[in-house]
């Protein structure tokens, strides 16, 4: 069967997070791609000028065509924009039960616009992330979540990382683009388990939707049949090589895109 997957996110106009980005890496990593739109952005590389949120009943709507017709193997949840919209989603995988679903709270964009409400914090913990497969919160947006400072040692982020399974995910990944150093390192804590996944910190102002792609190439390889640990991994090193071709477009005057297509040109 052709592996498909679903992005619950918001559009970039500028093409290079949200949907748009969703959309390129599941079909970068051979997966058929449907979405579902929760909210407009005006957003280019340097920001984002406005936000427009679809009515929470055209996300159900959007939500129950995908599912009543395609085989979903994997959900990836970006931008939820405000409590309404947490509520419809939550619905409507309650009522679908797909078997994989990676949330990735989207909280602040690249360019340090805030995508999430502030009163919708607690919704999202209350309502999705005890449906969710993996969270992948970058270190910043744990801490936030946990009203904490931001983590700066690995016993510091495997204690958020477990209060945050506390909440009722199966598995966190806790991302380390915002840390020091010259690795880049991922924490993936499951269960007992806390994995670390080193790459070479790169050099880039273009980073534009990295949290984005990453979240959904490892929603393509669940998708694909791939467990947990494996889908990180390769997710991991398929975003790496994206971050580092980055800088072969020239693509607006800000952060730009990372290279979703690194591999065919």
């Amino acid at each position: 069967m052709t592996p498909v997957a679903l992005t619950i996110a918001g559009s970039d106009s500028s093409g290079g997070a949200g949907i748009q980005a969703d959309l390129k890496s599941f079909a970068a990593l051979g997966v058929y791609g449907a979405s579902v739109i929760t909210a407009l952005t005006a957003q280019n590389t340097t920001g984002v000028s406005g936000i427009h949120p679809v009515p929470a009943a055209f996300v159900t709507a959007q939500i129950d065509a995908v599912f009543s017709d395609l085989a979903v193997g994997a959900v990836k949840i970006g931008m939820v924009a405000q409590v309404e919209t947490i509520a419809a989603i939550a619905d409507g995988l309650k009522r679908w039960s797909p078997r994989h679903i990676v949330l990735d709270p989207v909280m602040v964009a690249t360019s340090g616009d805030r995508l999430l409400a502030a009163e919708a914090v607690d919704a999202l913990k209350a309502r999705l992330f005890p449906l969710a497969s993996l969270i992948t919160p970058n270190l910043p947006e744990a801490a936030a979540l946990l009203n904490e400072p931001v983590a700066e040692s690995e016993a510091a982020v495997e204690s958020q990382a477990r209060r945050l399974l506390a909440a009722g995910c199966r598995a966190v990944l806790v991302k380390g683009g915002h840390g020091h150093g010259s690795n880049s390192i991922d924490y993936l804590i499951d269960g007992d388990r806390t994995i670390a996944l080193t790459a070479p910190r790169i050099a880039t102002p273009n980073t534009h939707g990295t949290g984005c792609s990453l979240s959904s190439a490892i929603a393509a390889g669940l998708a694909k049949g791939e467990d947990l640990e494996t889908a990180v991994r390769n997710a991991k090193a398929w975003i790496t090589e994206a971050i580092a071709a980055a800088d072969r477009f020239a693509v607006g005057h800000g952060h730009g895109p990372v290279h979703h297509f690194h591999k065919f040109y």
